[in-house]
């Protein structure tokens, strides 16, 4: 083989491996810029489920105090249905001994009263109860 043809060869493989060489380089460019936004979508998705997150997260806070604030409401509630209980019963109470209180002195001036005979003591008895 001639010197010309063996430095035409070796040119030839020269421009192959540098054809190569840049070929291989365009290719991987493009897979790296494929990853790059491949990346960037997936970063946008994660983003957008942070934020959703966060507006649950929120939502779930909200719930929350209001839950707390009705039962904190309704403590109160229970706590006025107690006291108010508490009171009626002591009224009744107070009513109860007055009650018994004026029988006594109901009783005590029939005792006195000289116009009050024994049948009549009777018939206010079935009056009063006793």
């Amino acid at each position: 083989m001639s010197t010309g043809a063996i430095i035409a060869i070796v040119i030839v493989a020269i421009v192959l491996i540098a054809l190569f060489v840049l070929l291989t380089r365009t290719a991987r460019q493009k897979r790296l810029e494929s990853r790059r936004e491949k990346a960037g979508e997936i970063r946008t998705d994660a983003e957008s489920y942070r934020l959703r997150a966060e507006r649950q997260s929120a939502r779930a806070d909200e719930q929350q105090a209001r839950a707390k604030q009705a039962e904190a409401e309704a403590e109160q509630r229970a706590a006025e249905a107690r006291r108010e209980s508490a009171s009626a019963r002591e009224r009744a109470a107070v009513a109860e001994r007055t009650h018994a209180v004026a029988r006594d002195r109901h009783a005590e001036a029939r005792d006195i009263d000289p116009d009050v005979n024994d049948d009549d003591d009777d018939n206010a008895r079935g009056r009063d109860g006793n």
